[in-house]
């Protein structure tokens, strides 16, 4: 297949990997210009996947049009923030009939939308759908074995991009639930910063494990309040995403969190890396959208207290910690 992959982040370039190794024609959209000239002088990435060869079937590009002409399927990899914007300039290039793929893990930061909603408003034509799950993108670059999900509506399309997108280190299964697949994807990387939260002010792994399974319940219900299944998020979007993310030693949220709880500023470990730390960028639209539907989400409002109005790390565990008990099953 010909594939476009918009955006040269760790994730897009490890995607762009991939697909070149197992056989398909990629061109790969940079945005910036000094990257692009540096990938086409060394054929990898030095600032997000260094080391990391090119196939040579993989051709970076600096231009939306070119990345798209003649593309039989659409990879869209940009951080959420910037991905409206993005898909709102290249919905014209978009080949018709072409299937378009976020593979971003996060939610509009202005109107709270998910990235195939934002797919579908500038593409109304367009199947969409949303690939997601426990990737770490220099493993997958590197070849190393994975299974993901590639959640779409329509059967048929899902079945040939989990033949399209999948390879037998990369394993796909495939799900028509968009919305918990895009829930679970978005929401983990805040339970991942509140993970290295606890971990950084050496709570232990009981600490650790009620966490990751108190932040599963609050997903969940979220997640489910939206219109997704409950069982999406026993699956790799889900439980699956959110264990890797909370304990992985890639994880830049949960290293985020650490930093924080060590006393840095969130903005000062912004500032010193080129990666985004997408939770970051989420908490204010999860919240936004628990207070629509009226549910509670208590680790996230603590998480975003301490990354944006400065509360001690130990005061939002204590305030957590002070909730009233209740039934788990209720």
């Amino acid at each position: 297949m010909t594939i476009a992959v918009i955006g040269a982040g760790s994730w897009g370039s490890a995607l762009a990997v991939h697909l070149g190794r197992v056989g398909h024609a990629v061109r790969l959209w940079v945005r910036e210009a000094e990257l692009l000239e540096l990938m086409a002088q060394r054929r990898d990435n030095p600032w997000f996947l260094p080391g990391i060869g090119l196939p040579p079937s993989v051709r970076p590009t600096a231009t939306l049009d070119e990345a798209l002409e003649r593309a039989e399927l659409a990879v869209i990899a940009v951080p959420s923030e910037f991905f409206g914007g993005v898909v709102k300039s290249a919905a014209p290039a978009f080949p018709p009939g072409a299937p378009i793929v976020s593979a971003t893990k996060g939610l509009d930061p202005l109107r709270h939308l998910r990235m195939t909603e934002l797919l579908a408003e500038a593409c109304p034509r367009a199947v969409v759908a949303a690939l997601s799950g426990p990737t770490f993108a220099r493993e997958v670059a590197l070849g190393r074995p994975a299974a993901a999900v590639v959640a779409c509506a329509d059967d048929a399309i899902g079945r040939e991009l989990q033949r399209g997108l999948g390879a037998r280190e990369f394993r796909l299964y495939a799900n028509r639930d968009v919305v918990g697949v895009e829930i679970g994807g978005a929401l983990k990387n805040v339970m991942a910063i509140a993970t290295g939260l606890s971990d950084g002010l050496g709570l232990g792994e009981n600490a650790r494990a009620a966490l990751i399974t108190r932040g599963l319940a609050e997903i969940s219900r979220l997640g489910v309040a939206l219109g997704a299944s409950a069982l999406t998020f026993a699956g790799l979007a889900g439980i699956g995403d959110l264990v890797l993310t909370c304990t992985g030693s890639l994880s830049r949220n949960r290293a985020l969190g650490l930093a924080v709880a060590g006393g840095r500023k969130r903005a000062d470990v912004e500032a010193e890396t080129r990666m985004i730390a997408e939770g970051v960028r989420t908490i204010a639209s999860a919240l936004a959208l628990a207070r629509q539907v009226g549910v509670s989400m208590p680790i996230c409002a603590e998480v975003g207290a301490v990354l944006f109005d400065d509360k001690p790390a130990s005061e939002a565990l204590a305030d957590l910690l002070g909730r009233e008990v209740r039934r788990e099953d209720a």
